[in-house]
């Protein structure tokens, strides 16, 4: 039964109205859309201000409000923009030395009207300009493949500026462009020299503009960072300064910029997004203090001791878990994750790095007794997303599951979406994000995040399409094309147009996409079957020994030809968006031979499917990949009796994992995906949840039921790749399915789990809140849709045969308590 509910009103035309110095003006389109439409004004130019707000018009003839205004400023567009050089110590700043700080003054009769900051570094840098910190990104300007794209950063630095002398400066730590990458002593991964790149742009009262830049004028110092690295911590004397010094200060040497590299960044920055306070503090029996801050996060740990004497060394160790009461180190491999401080003494301190960063739940701490602990406190560290999904069942453990999911992208998403945050490694694997892009892009506002990975991506694409294993690209390996990994190039930026439909990553990306799957297609059979005999396959299948990950149940060319099927298929799908009319037919044509060329050489007639596990199964259901009704329905058949088999447990690596659900499901036992989701015993889900993990493990067993850690050397707390289950609690617990690019159509189909009594799923999608609620009330489920404007709903609503389509509203129905 349906209550309530608005008509459907939807948008016939929109008015954008733009200030500039120039004037206003108002463009107006009839159209219905409205998410990321095209510009329609005279494309800004560089430092270019202006005021933008929009309204629409409705099919029932009535105006919305003027939208609040949102002021623009363009930035350095043209390389052509910048005057300013790269400046590096002169002999400070050696891969044996700390953090150098460089800096530069410059006199002011007045005061600028307005005055903005454009910098950039060869490493990291923290920018300060009269002793005052300048904006809040940490790590800038980030990790971008350099040699194609050195991101910069804008800041209104109008309030830190004073009449007479003014000192602008930053310190310069390694971060990834010379600090520690990929193995032991593998440093200067893109070069030595550390630099710093900035432009102050100050506008008077009389139009006037003062442009100051750095060059050979400036100076270089040492400062209180003895030592800095991603990997390794950092160690600091708190007694030296961290600001200019410029008694004893060098001259800076002149690097060669190309301009043509720095780009604006598309996404947010790096920020402390969090802080969590110790839980328990307690001391080992090694002597050591042991912090437990109760959940596994990223970032620093900040610790404030009392008055100790001068000279005493502080150290604080890392770790996610413990083995025998102990931080247990060995998963961090090389990478030593220990900050030491040196102390002024004397008074209260905090100590605090500037230049790294850690994964941890726990900490231990050398120095000082457990008395002499003011306060600990984790700041979370992370690039500074709106989170924009929701999940809540009325299943404690579904929740810290979903918890954990998103505690490791949280983590994860640092700058780029890394595998992990805490041992020797920290890098952007393709197959990782490729696996998990759906569920990042319901939680979180992924849309500008991923779009710029992707144009690293395609800027370390190889001359014949080839895609690196990690993006930005510090192997440099000859690489073996890897299935499921290259595919990101396809995957990632059409699951970022399905969610928040934005047609220019796909323009963008294009030639990246079509570049992987034609090469792909050169390598395949005349059936459209790809051999591919690559270096991770279905990637930590649990039953691979911890020595050999690679080692699964999974034949190759099967999980290779379904992943070329799907990357074939989503192809013909963005040609089509786009208009490519030929390609679209080329692709559809490529995309049916690979489907047809799986079937014939991998199904049998009475359905099995080669190498007969879990993940070739949930592969050929998903993929539509097999045409023949009877074959489909035993291979759906047998994937159940191996589900059954194994007692529910999971059987599938990294490849196999996100479709194993849906593979079951479409075998027609959605009760059957949900009492595996819930299984307990390992290899589950929830197995890490009932050994207490916040966030989710690399392996299935990572900690081995005695609570021990997985003897193999990948053992990492904090991975998001099997987090990727997350998309199928949001599609089948909260029933959030998208039909179109950025919800404009969606279906509603939860699956009335018996085990549950009320679930509710919430998406803030382009046009606003998708909400969706149940709950069950003895033999009845009431079901809550709310549609926002601009969209429609398909609703399966309890007891229908049919879905319901419906506008934006509230609409709510009734029906017999029978799963979905």
């Amino acid at each position: 039964m349906l209550e309530g509910g608005d008509p459907l009103v939807s948008q016939t035309r929109y008015e954008a109205e733009l200030t500039t110095e120039s004037g206003t003006v108002i463009a107006t389109a009839s159209s219905r859309d409205g998410v990321l439409v095209d510009w329609p004004f005279p494309a800004l130019e560089s430092r270019q201000v202006g005021r933008l707000r929009v309204r629409c018009e409705t099919s029932d003839e009535r105006w919305t409000d003027w939208s609040p205004p949102i002021d623009l400023v363009a930035g350095l567009l043209d390389a052509a923009d910048w005057i300013a050089q790269l400046v590096s110590p002169s002999s400070l700043g050696t891969l044996e030395d700390g953090a150098p700080f460089v800096f530069g003054s410059f006199d002011l009769p007045e005061l600028p009207v307005a005055a903005r900051l454009y910098a950039s570094a060869q490493g990291i840098y923290e920018a300060q300009l009269n002793g005052v910190r300048i904006g809040a990104d940490i790590f800038a300007p980030g990790w971008t493949a350099y040699e194609h794209r050195l991101q910069y950063q804008s800041y209104d630095v109008s309030g830190l500026l004073v009449r007479g002398s003014n000192r602008l400066g930053a310190a310069l730590g390694n971060g990834w462009y010379r600090g520690q990458l990929v193995y032991k002593g593998n440093r200067e991964s893109y070069g030595n020299r550390l630099a710093f790149l900035a432009q102050l742009e100050l506008d008077f009262a009389d139009g006037s503009r003062r442009i100051i830049g750095t060059d050979a004028s400036w100076r270089a110092c040492e400062t209180g960072i003895l030592f800095d690295d991603f990997y390794d911590g950092e160690r600091r004397d708190l007694r030296l300064p961290m600001g200019p010094q410029p008694q004893g200060a060098e001259a800076v040497e002149l690097l060669p910029l190309d301009a043509a590299r720095l780009v604006a960044r598309r996404g947010p920055a790096v920020r402390e997004t969090g802080r969590i306070s110790a839980e328990t503090m307690t001391v080992t029996e090694s002597g050591r203090v042991l912090v437990d801050f109760g959940q596994n996060v990223v970032g620093w740990a900040e610790v404030t001791v009392r008055a100790q004497a001068p000279g005493t060394e502080v150290t604080i160790r890392h770790a996610e878990v413990l083995e025998g009461g102990e931080l247990a180190r060995r998963p961090l491999r090389t990478a030593q994750a220990t900050c030491t401080y040196l102390l002024v003494g004397g008074q209260e301190e905090i100590l605090r790095p500037t230049f790294t960063y850690n994964g941890f739940r726990y900490v231990d701490i050398s120095g000082v007794e457990v008395d002499d602990l003011v306060s600990v406190t984790a700041v979370v560290l992370g690039t500074d997303l709106e989170r924009i999904g929701w999940l809540e069942t009325s299943d404690p453990l579904l929740n810290r599951l979903h918890a954990n999911v998103v505690w490791s992208a949280r983590g994860n998403f640092l700058d780029l979406p890394t595998d992990c945050p805490q041992r020797d490694e920290r890098l952007g694997w393709t197959g990782d994000i490729q696996v998990f892009a759906p569920t990042a892009n319901f939680l979180f506002d992924t849309s500008g995040f991923l779009a710029g990975w992707l144009e690293d991506l395609a800027a370390e694409q190889g001359p014949r399409g080839e895609v690196p294993y990690i993006v930005p690209d510090v192997l440099r390996a000859e690489y073996t094309d890897a299935p499921g990994w290259g595919d990101a190039a396809v995957v990632v930026p059409w699951e970022l147009y399905r969610a928040f439909g934005d047609r220019d990553v796909l323009r963008r990306q294009y030639p990246s996409m079509a570049a992987w799957v034609r090469r792909i297609a050169d390598q395949a059979d005349s059936d459209g079957v790809w051999n591919a005999q690559g270096p991770f396959g279905d990637w930590l299948d649990p039953t691979a020994p911890p020595d050999d990950p690679a080692r699964a149940q999974a034949d190759q060319a099967v999980v290779a030809t379904a992943y070329f099927a799907r990357s074939a298929r989503m192809m013909a799908q963005t040609a089509r968006v786009l208009g490519e009319v030929a390609d679209a037919d080329e692709f559809d044509m490529l995309a049916a031979r690979i489907a047809h060329g799986f079937e014939r050489r991998f199904v049998s007639e009475d359905g099995r499917v080669r190498s007969d596990c879990q993940t070739v199964y949930a592969l050929a259901l998903v993929g539509e990949l097999i045409t023949d009704d009877r074959a489909r329905a035993a291979a759906g058949r047998r994937l159940i009796d191996l589900v059954v088999e194994a007692d529910y447990r999971v059987a599938t690596g990294f490849l196999g994992t996100p479709v194993i659900l849906d593979g079951i499901a479409k075998a027609g036992r959605p009760d059957v995906a949900y009492r595996m989701l819930t299984e307990t015993g390992v290899p589950s889900w929830l197995y890490a949840v009932t050994m207490g993990a916040t966030t989710t493990w690399e392996r299935w067993d990572s900690m081995l039921p005695d609570g021990s850690v997985n003897p193999g050397a990948m053992t990492s707390f904090n991975h998001y790749a099997y987090g990727a289950v997350a998309d199928w609690m949001h599609r089948t617990i909260g029933g959030i399915t998208s039909l179109e690019a950025a919800y404009r159509r969606f279906e509603v189909r939860p699956f009335f789990a018996q085990e549950l009594e009320h679930a509710s799923a919430r998406h803030r999608c382009p046009l606003g809140d998708i909400r969706v609620g149940w709950r069950r009330e003895s033999s009845t489920i009431h079901l809550t849709v709310e549609v926002p404007r601009g969209t429609e709903a398909f609703v399966h609503a309890p007891g229908a045969s049919e879905a319901h389509r419906v506008g934006p509203g509230r609409h709510t129905w009734s029906g017999p308590a029978t799963p979905g």
